[in-house]
């Protein structure tokens, strides 16, 4: 895997780190600031349920980062694809359910991630 391939991997495991932080522990605070598209009167209402998508996204995350600590190459790579893979999904569901802008925040970094560990 290049060196290329593990910074955006590293950036994207940090990214969904954050996002855990946002949707489990900060979702009636300062999530409001990044998700403006939700109504305020909402964040209470969908605290649950906001937790349980980070928890998700600490899953993904927590893939990525073991597509980091894999020694085997080959292996390091399909783990690392299947997680990318879950996140350019995930990206895309969201930017057609929630905000435009998740597609560019979660997907592109994601196809980005794909891209290198196949083509450079």
């Amino acid at each position: 895997m290049s060196l290329l391939s593990k910074i955006i991997i590293g950036f994207i495991a940090l990214l969904h780190l954050y996002i855990v932080w946002l949707e489990m522990f900060a979702w009636t605070t300062r999530a409001k600031k990044v998700f403006k598209s939700v109504p305020e009167e909402m964040f209470e209402k969908t605290k649950q349920m906001a937790g349980n998508q980070g928890l998700y996204n600490g899953f993904l995350a927590a893939g990525l980062i073991w597509s980091l600590l894999i020694c085997d190459l080959q292996w390091s790579i399909h783990i690392a694809t299947f997680f990318l893979g879950c996140v350019f999904v995930a990206g895309v569901y969201g930017a057609i359910t929630v905000q435009k802008s998740i597609l560019m925040v979660q997907s592109l970094p994601a196809a980005l991630g794909l891209l290198s560990l196949y083509f450079l």
